[in-house]
């Protein structure tokens, strides 16, 4: 009879998370519920699973709206049923066409319409008419009463009780976008819709029998369930799991060959692991992530493979990682262990250039029917929830900003204040929206839309309604297909050096770069802005205070860099034991066992399960399971919590005291949820050693390919800034040398028309088009003959100096531009023959830099005529320079630079305290430490130019300033006011 019920999936509608769903039916007695959410099945397969644990049988279903008009309701027979379901959404959602209002004849779903909708005038066998409570009065003269065979009891379910109600008015209010009170009764659900018990509802029904039972008999007659034990992944890759053990054997043997020629540890993992991979089904996995690797290397994209997977040496003979296992010693348990039901996981990073066209390649390889991205779920949180509730209960924006920032604020405490923050905190992780995973991929054997239906976001590829958890419920295993911007630098830097030095470059040979004793050394110096993940000022810093200067150290510094180990003090005591190795003690025998080679401190993630396994007795997959839940990839909190109660429950049986325990389990908890595997910090160390690489022999493309990639760590002026640093001469954009992009001609750089405020895209790609037909423009009257363009956009590429080559003043040539275009908004249009025209002579007029600076500013965001340090009302550039700090080290200096980026961390007593990062007037970097002391009386004001007063301070070899004093420095005025 509960054939209608919605959870919190019903977004912004439903109250009841599924479990709370089933929980509150088990309290009534009920023995059987449909969920049937509003236009989605994201949470049919936890419903079906919460079900079984509490006896309920359990019906899959859909309500299908029209906006707030109900439609119609799908109930599945079967799982074909559910399919059937699901695939009917997915062709509304791929299409974009808004659902009928008569459902299409289903073959194994029946279709529930509501007494008080639409229906058809004549049923189908497999149509019924669903009556509400509120329905009865009504029966009673219409024409069914006499002929009730295709009538069920609908009684719908949305909150948990009528307490719920004002709760589930905010969810629609916020949904329409509007004030509670202004709410209608179609917005809304009815007061209540929350379970009764099953006598309860009979009674309400008993003068009408024969709805009981057409309700019992269709409940009988749909069921609902899956295998959760299975892999779900397409089974074979050839069509035959045996010719897929053969032709993964083939391709690896030719891989080691290529990777290893004649090495017999090599052929014996290799041998082992093809064994463990035949042995638990993976060979398909392999192959499809080998078949996707072949075709992305045969358009020539490059790729970083990373993942547990990485740790595989078949991935690496595959090409599908550049990471040597044997050259790191990767733990093989954390790629693959005897336990493990699932494949290993493959992220495979590609430019944000390539990705689209990659996973194009993979949905028509493998069929849009077998293939989906994944789907995630965004929730309501944090103060943004504020906000939101602020608007439904009407108050003004300067009310609603305070409630945001300042929650805690007594003024804060009224009684619609009170309202809306009990209200904020109960819909705290509700879902709000359907999203997209950042890279997840589905290949799967039946299709997707057995399980789920489809949204299509955007993006344009079908994507689940569910999310990462409910596939690896299931027995999927994602492959993630990312994009990053450090790939797309690499390649794009190559193509830059072919072009502009005409020389050939092989951005692979990792294995050359990793010896090279200049690019080792500029590694070990922290010279490394643009390179990808080890140009932030904390890992620059770290890389200095480790010496770091070959692979492998890199390798670590990739992992402890993450804010776990340092988080929990472990990684400065790893500097500490890295510089004095015979000056610490083990905390115990088993650490220097399997941590020796970390001194100790567990840096990968790998060093997490030695440790549970060999220090606490958990078995491998115990293990692995304590791992991925701190790493946020398992959900289930009771196997969670078993588990550390395991670990505890081992080392008490081991005789260990509380206090080892407790820090060894201090350690775990806050590194693991942060951490890398080391074969995933050795991917990240390969992409950096050829960032380093294009760095240290190809300065000036290398850093035209970062700023062309956008998305590193700092503003594009800090990348111009290192441009200019390692010898380039930066130009404004020009009509006649620039591109939409950044462009390099020998050591000349011109700034791309990208970068340019304002301007418009089909403007600058007429130009380049004009230009590469016509040549190169003559004056400012040629360019307004060749190409259509309006006075605005033509001021504006006047402010930019793009007219330079013209020889005249941009004050001179803003009065061409208006005596040509006049003040008509129209475009000009392209002559066909030179017009005459009279020339105007002009008095002379004044031109400043510092006016050019202010006009670049406006326009692209930074000077480039002149430095920022020359905008200055002072000549004091400091009393040393960034390369004099080491020998001022525990002296109070004055420094003079230009505020970068600003770390905050909180202090164990709530404070803030700042890490500051700075230019000095040669363009080199420095590092302060801001305490909040110091802040409270001289905070950061924005980005600029500061004053700085501190003493130099020292850390294992790496020099900064403890900041006592700062100001920011005033400019000189704009005389353009």
């Amino acid at each position: 009879m509960y054939l209608n019920c919605h959870s919190y999936y019903s977004l912004r509608y439903g109250t009841l998370p599924i479990d709370r769903l089933v929980e509150e039916a088990a309290k009534q007695g009920i023995d059987a519920m449909a969920l049937t959410d509003i236009n989605n099945s994201t949470g049919v397969v936890d419903f079906v699973r919460a079900c079984n644990q509490k006896n309920i049988k359990p019906l899959a279903g859909i309500e299908f709206r029209d906006d707030d008009r109900l439609l119609y309701i799908g109930l599945a027979r079967n799982n074909e049923g559910l399919r059937e379901l699901n695939e009917f959404l997915s062709r509304h959602n791929e299409e974009g066409i808004s659902l009928p209002p008569v459902a299409p004849p289903f073959q194994q779903t029946y279709v529930i319409y509501p007494f008080s909708g639409k229906y058809p005038r004549r049923l189908r066998e497999n149509e019924r008419i669903g009556i509400r409570p509120s329905d009865l009065n009504r029966l009673i003269s219409s024409p069914f009463i006499h002929n009730q065979s295709s009538l069920v009891a609908l009684y719908p379910v949305t909150f948990g009780g009528r307490e719920e109600y004002m709760l589930h008015r905010n969810l629609r209010a916020i949904d329409h976008n509007t004030l509670l009170s202004k709410l209608v009764p179609a917005q809304v659900a009815g007061p209540d819709e929350y379970f009764i018990p099953p006598d309860w509802l009979r009674i309400i029904y008993e003068q009408y029998h024969e709805i009981l039972q057409n309700t019992e008999a269709l409940v009988s007659a749909c069921s609902i369930a899956f295998d959760f034990s299975t892999v779900k992944n397409k089974q074979t890759f050839t069509g035959s799991r045996y010719d897929d053990k053969l032709l993964l054997e083939k391709l690896t043997m030719e891989g080691l060959r290529y990777r290893y020629g004649s090495n017999a540890e090599a052929l014996r993992r290799v041998k082992h692991e093809l064994e463990i991979i035949d042995r638990l089904v993976f060979s398909s996995y392999f192959l499809i992530t080998w078949d996707i690797i072949r075709y992305s290397m045969n358009r020539g994209f490059y790729h970083v493979g990373r993942g547990s997977g990485a740790n595989s040496i078949v991935a690496y003979c595959l090409k599908i990682t550049n990471v040597d296992p044997i050259e790191l010693d990767l733990y093989f348990e954390r790629f693959i262990n005897p336990k493990r039901t699932s494949p290993p996981d493959f992220d495979i990073d590609y430019s944000w250039r390539d990705r689209d066209e990659v996973l194009d390649y993979i949905f028509k390889r493998y069929g849009k029917r077998h293939t989906s991205l994944i789907g995630a779920i965004s929730t309501f949180r944090g103060r943004s929830i504020f906000r939101e509730l602020g608007k439904v209960y009407g108050l003004p924006k300067e009310e609603i900003d305070h409630l945001v920032d300042y929650p805690d604020d007594p003024l804060n405490r009224d009684g619609i204040t009170s309202q809306i923050m009990q209200v904020g905190y109960q819909i705290m992780d509700f879902p709000n929206l359907r999203t997209i995973h950042a890279g997840g991929v589905l290949i799967s054997e039946e299709p997707i839309t057995c399980y789920t239906a489809l949204d299509m976001p955007p993006k344009g590829f079908p994507t689940t309604q569910w999310d990462m958890y409910v596939a690896e419920d299931l027995g999927y295993e994602k492959l993630d297909i990312l994009s990053q911007r450090g790939i797309g630098h690499i390649r794009e830097c190559a193509d830059i050096v072919r072009e502009n030095r005409q020389v050939t470059l092989d951005v692979h040979d990792v294995k050359r770069f990793k010896t090279d004793t200049v690019v080792l050394d500029r590694l070990q110096r922290g010279e490394a802005i643009g390179c990808f993940y080890i140009e932030s000022p904390a890992m620059r810093g770290l890389l200095k205070k480790l010496h770091c200067n070959s692979y492998v150290s890199l390798v670590a510094a990739s992992s402890i860099i993450r804010p776990g180990v340092a988080r929990s003090g472990m990684m400065k005591e790893y500097i500490k034991r890295f510089h004095d190795p015979d000056g610490f003690s083990y905390l115990h025998p088993v650490m220097e066992e399997q941590l020796k080679e970390t001194y100790g401190v567990m840096v990968y993630q790998e060093d997490v399960i030695k440790v549970c396994h060999h220090f606490a007795g958990l078995d491998l997959a115990d293990a692995d399971v304590l791992r991925r839940a701190m790493s946020g990839k398992f959900r289930s909190k009771a196997e969670f919590q078993r588990i550390v109660d395991k670990f505890f429950s081992n080392c008490r049986e081991f005789g260990y005291s509380e206090e080892l325990t407790r820090e060894v389990w201090r350690q775990i908890e806050s590194f693991a949820g942060y951490s890398f595997s080391k074969a995933h910090s050795a991917s990240y160390a390969v992409e950096s050693f050829q960032s380093l690489y294009l760095k240290t022999y190809y300065p000036h493309e290398f850093m035209v390919a970062v700023i062309n990639n956008f998305g590193g760590f700092y503003h594009s002026w800090v990348y111009v800034n290192e441009a200019r640093r390692s010898g380039c001469t930066i130009h404004m954009p020009c009509v006649n040398e620039s591109r939409s992009s950044t462009s390099i001609q020998g050591a000349d750089v011109y700034l791309g028309f990208v970068h340019v405020k304002d301007i418009e895209d089909g403007l600058i790609s007429a130009l380049e088009e004009e230009r590469g037909r016509g040549g190169k423009f003559l004056s400012l009257e040629d360019f307004i003959g060749r190409v259509r363009v309006t006075l605005d956009q033509l001021l504006i590429l006047i402010r930019i100096d793009a007219f330079r080559f013209t020889g005249k003043s941009k004050k001179e040539l803003l009065w061409e531009a208006h005596m040509l275009l006049g003040k008509s908004d129209k475009p000009s249009e392209s002559a066909l023959f030179a017009m005459p025209r009279k020339d105007f002579v002009l008095p002379p007029l004044e031109k400043s830099l510092i006016e050019d600076a202010y006009d670049e500013i406006g326009t692209i965001g930074f000077p480039v005529s002149m430095s920022s340090f020359d905008m200055l009302q002072t000549r004091f550039r400091g009393e040393i320079m960034a390369r004099d700090l080491y020998s001022h080290v525990g002296k109070k200096v004055r420094m003079v630079g230009d505020l970068v980026t600003i770390k905050n961390v909180h202090t164990v007593k709530g404070e803030w305290m700042h890490f500051g990062c700075f230019l000095d007037a040669e363009g080199e970097f420095f590092d302060t430490v801001n305490f909040p002391n110091s802040l409270k009386n001289y905070p950061f004001r924005g980005y600029g130019i500061y004053l700085v007063l501190g003493e130099v301070t020292e850390e294992f070899g790496f020099p900064s300033i403890t900041v006592e004093k700062m100001a920011r420095l005033p400019r000189n005025p704009d005389p353009r006011n």
